[in-house]
């Protein structure tokens, strides 16, 4: 028996609340896991899980070992990244998480000067719309967007971004510049799908922040869509500062109700505290934050 494979398969068990769940996150059968965790369960002579038709449940038995495990396989990693020489010298595979647009249009760009300058470090970067944890998929460093909630990682600011009301200028020359958000009610408005209500703009006015319903002229996809619609003429869009930063700075797009914007939403490099930090995310770090930075910092305090 492969006591550290079986320690791995609980763990993850224990996490994802079923052996599908596991099963799939390890690449492995289910009925291999299911053998494996019962094969552990006979060394150790106790039940690790107590098993119900609809999930496992740990048992008093299963969360002492599970914790147990935790502190093991973080050790062993540890060792391991020692060895390899990840503590001493640039070395190994890199793997960073963002949201997808954030990360497509700000970090590709740093990781093509980062990797030309630490020719023996490998990236892969995780683009996705949703919170990845770092130490249970391995990541090492995040960018996260908004506020953070309490957590061991250690944060680095490196800016922050806003959701900005734009639209181009031969829309706004033909049907005029909306003053308050109130006005969105007579304009062409563009939305996509991916927000959580496409159909509610949330602006601030008089230091309260209070919800608009647009009726949308074109919904789209994604955001990206968004701001071609937009830079196309076809109405007003929100999206966030980042993704049409080119385009204002460039003409093709124009911000409005600039005086109703929320409150900008802060952007962190995240990465997990430790004895050892490997050279490999120290040089990350250093090299990214001050490009982010420069991306990010917002313009009113450029």
């Amino acid at each position: 028996m492969d006591r550290l494979e079986s320690m791995s398969i609980v763990l993850a068990v224990a996490e994802a609340g079923s052996l599908s769940a596991a099963a799939r996150r390890l690449n492995t059968p289910v009925a291999t896991a299911s053998r494996k965790i019962s094969e552990l369960e006979a060394h150790l002579h106790t039940k690790l899980f107590d098993r119900t038709a609809r999930k496992l449940a740990l048992t008093l038995a299963g969360s002492s070992y599970v914790a147990a495990s935790k502190r093991i396989l973080a050790d062993l990693t540890e060792a391991e990244r020692s060895a390899s020489g990840e503590y001493s010298a640039p070395t190994g595979e890199l793997i960073i998480t963002a949201p997808v647009n954030l990360g497509r249009l700000l970090l590709i760009p740093i990781l093509a000067e980062f990797l030309r300058i630490y020719p023996k470090i490998d990236a892969r970067l995780v683009l996705i719309d949703r919170i990845v944890s770092l130490p249970e998929d391995h990541v090492d460093v995040a960018l996260r967007v908004g506020v953070l909630p309490d957590s061991r990682l250690i944060a680095l600011r490196v800016g922050s971004v806003r959701r900005v009301t734009c639209a181009s200028p031969a829309y706004l020359a033909a049907r005029g510049t909306p003053s308050t958000p109130d006005d969105l009610a007579e304009h062409d408005c563009i939305s996509y799908e991916s927000v959580l209500a496409p159909n509610a703009w949330r602006f601030v006015r008089d230091r309260t922040e209070i919800t608009v319903s647009v009726q949308p002229r074109l919904v789209v996809s994604y955001v990206e869509a968004a701001c071609d619609a937009a830079r196309a003429g076809i109405g007003i869009a929100r999206v966030f500062s980042h993704h049409v930063a080119a385009s204002i700075e460039a003409g093709t797009l124009v911000t409005v109700l600039a005086d109703f914007e929320t409150k900008p939403l802060p952007v962190n490099l995240l990465y997990a505290a430790g004895r050892f930090l490997p050279i490999k995310v120290r040089a990350f770090l250093d090299f990214a934050t001050p490009r982010l930075k420069a991306h990010l910092a917002p313009k009113r305090e450029q």
